[in-house]
This record gives C-alpha cells, structure tokens and sequence, in this order.
C-alpha cells in the first residue's frame, strides 16, 4: 500500500507540481521571442516540423514554444518517465525513446506521429550527450517524415547550471529570456545523412548565437 502511495506521489503529484513551478517561473521571466517569422509561415500553411535545440534548454521550453502543439522524443529512464509527465501536464505529448535505449522503436514512433498535425520536438545531444552535439537520428527523421527541421534555443540573463553531462539551465525567477527560433532546414533526397546532420548542427550553433547576442543587446550575458 505504501508503495502504491509512494509510486502516485511521484509520478502524478510530482509532475504536477513541476509543471506548475515551470508555468509560474516562465510568467516570472522577461522573455522576448525572436525569429518567429522564419517558422510562422509553415505552420499557416498548415506544415508541421521538427523543432530541435539543445538538452540543457528543455525546462522552459514547453511553454515557451509558439507552434500548434507538439509530441516530444523522451528517453525511456525513470527521470524520463516524469519528464513525459510533466510535459502532459504542460499541454504537450511525449514519445517515449532515444538514441541509447529503444531507439529504432522511437524513430518509428516519431515516424508514426508526422501523419498527425503535431510538431515533433527532439534534442539532438539527450539524453546522454556529447553536450551540444547533434546526434544523426534527427537528420533521419526530417529525411523518413520529409518535414523541416527548426532550430530553437532559449538562453537567459541569471540562473543555475546543474553539475550534469549537459549543464542543465535552471533560470531564476526574474532574469531576462530570450527565445529564438532559426530558419527552417529542409531535407534533400539525394543529400547524405552527413552531410545534413553538419547543417543542423551549425543551424543550432548559430540559434544559439543569436540568443546570446538578443540578451547582450538588452544590457545582459547569458548565463
């Protein structure tokens, strides 16, 4: 009976209250989006996409993404077991897998979901790096679903750096936000996997950049 307490405590009130303190935390935060124009276009026109950004910048992504909903890549760990959680309780779906366990079976999920009208979101370096380095299953997946791959990143002005693979941003309430979204990345037929896989990864390098470089203008560095 404990132990049934114990396992409901953790996996629904936890990411409950997780989900909450990332919604109060966002509404804390001086956040601008920039780039929104490079990605409106698609989905006005109806075009899902594959939105990708680094590990390190998943907590305040959720509700900082602008886009008709999306379906989230989440490793198949416990932790990733209250992610996928969390996310749910942030309005946004979870696929379970990664490139380190059950990873062809959630590339064929991923798959499976760009018949529907949901982004997919993955980070290419999760779930256990290199940090910031882009790992070939997305590249594969904007080629299996013909979808573009849209950069993101979210920096911001105060926070903590957690000890982990991936320094994972834990931003302070009331520091400056900035959110930016990179130009879309379409897939060619006949391009090799290498080959796209080396522009996503400058797409994400030059997101990034590009959100340092809003905040520098507002007076601040990233943490």
């Amino acid at each position: 009976m404990f132990a049934a307490v114990k396992r409901w405590a953790m996996f629904t009130l936890l990411p409950c209250a997780a989900a909450l303190l990332i919604r109060l935390l966002h509404l804390s935060i001086r956040a601008e989006t920039i780039g929104l124009d490079e990605v409106r276009p698609l989905w006005k026109r109806g075009e899902s996409v594959i939105i990708s950004f680094w590990h390190d910048q998943l907590l305040l992504m959720a509700p900082g993404y602008k886009g008709p909903g999306t379906r989230i890549l989440i490793s198949q760990s416990k932790d990733g077991e209250l992610i996928a959680r969390t996310m749910e309780f942030l309005g946004q779906g979870a696929v379970r897998g990664s490139s380190n366990r059950g990873g062809p079976r959630a590339l064929r999920e991923m798959v499976r979901f760009a018949k529907q009208p949901y982004d997919l979101a993955i980070t290419p370096d999760g779930p256990k790096g290199p940090r910031h380095q882009a790992k070939e299953g997305v590249a594969q997946l904007a080629k299996l679903t013909r979808r573009a791959i849209v950069p993101m990143a979210f920096v911001a002005s105060r926070g903590h750096r957690f000890a982990s693979w991936d320094r994972f941003l834990f931003p302070y309430p009331f520091c400056r936000g900035v959110y930016a979204y990179g130009e879309p990345l379409f897939p060619e037929g006949d391009e090799p996997l290498e080959t796209f896989l080396i522009k996503i990864q400058e797409a994400l390098d030059v997101t990034s950049r590009r959100a340092q470089q809003r905040l520098e203008e507002r007076g601040v560095s990233a943490v």
